[in-house]
Parts: structure tokens; sequence; C-alpha cells
């Protein structure tokens, strides 16, 4: 995705316009912004979820020693 550049975005919502229509594409984008909000707070979540077993693990293993 890091290679499109501004030509393409244009050509993306020139296509967008055309399929969804001016008055669909304000709600479009909002469902879209809140699909990546919730994914990035899962994302998060688990990361952190990850992290706090990683950390259990080593006082586990700190306590055997």
């Amino acid at each position: 995705m890091q290679n499109i550049g501004v030509p393409g975005l244009i050509i993306i919502l020139v296509i967008a316009l055309i399929v969804f229509g001016p008055a669909k594409l304000p709600q479009l984008g909002k469902a879209v912004g809140q699909t990546l909000k919730e994914f990035k707070n899962s994302t998060k979540d688990i990361v952190e979820d990850v992290k706090e077993e990683f950390k259990l693990e080593d006082k586990d293993t700190d306590t055997k020693k």
C-alpha cells in the first residue's frame, strides 16, 4: 500500500464516488474509521496480554532458580 501515491489515491476516491455516490461517502468513511479504531484497540489489548504473559513466565523462571 506504500506504492499507491497521490494519483492512485485520486483514482480510488473517484471510483468510490462513482460506486457509492456523494451522499453515502461520509457514512462509509465513518464506518471505516470505526473499524480501524476497533482493530487498533483489539491489537493493543492482545499485545498487552502477551507482554503480561511473558512477565509472568519470567517471574516463574526467576522463582525456580
